[in-house]
């Protein structure tokens, strides 16, 4: 079993960045995927990055360029850095894992891009 804790998140405006952090319960040496998932109110949750094996790294096509997941294998942390944020990045992010055939969720931090 894993557990997630997420960090970050707030209120930013247009063109300005937030950074995310999960802190996951064990090493992430053995963790196949960590990443990002963003939901809005009444639409379905969406991929917004992330990275497997500790470094493959996968990225929706509306935040390449924009967003960097990268992670911290002292700290067993996955963190997004986004930047040039738009209000179309306001949702809530959710920190996930797969490990051995489960996947894990965080609880959920919300991002909201406005002036």
């Amino acid at each position: 079993q894993v557990q997630l804790v997420e960090s970050g998140g707030g209120l930013v405006q247009p063109g300005g960045s937030l950074r995310l952090s999960c802190a996951a319960s064990r090493t992430i040496f053995s963790i196949n995927v960590m990443g990002w998932y963003r939901q809005v109110s009444g639409k379905e949750r969406e991929l917004v990055a992330n990275v497997a094996s500790g470094s493959t790294t996968n990225y929706a096509d509306s935040v390449k360029g924009r967003f960097t997941i990268s992670t911290d294998n002292a700290k067993n942390t996955v963190t997004l850095q986004m930047n040039s944020l738009k209000p179309e990045d306001t949702a809530v992010y959710y920190c996930y894992c797969t490990y051995r055939d489960y996947t894990y969720w965080g609880q959920g931090t919300q991002v909201t891009v406005s002036s």
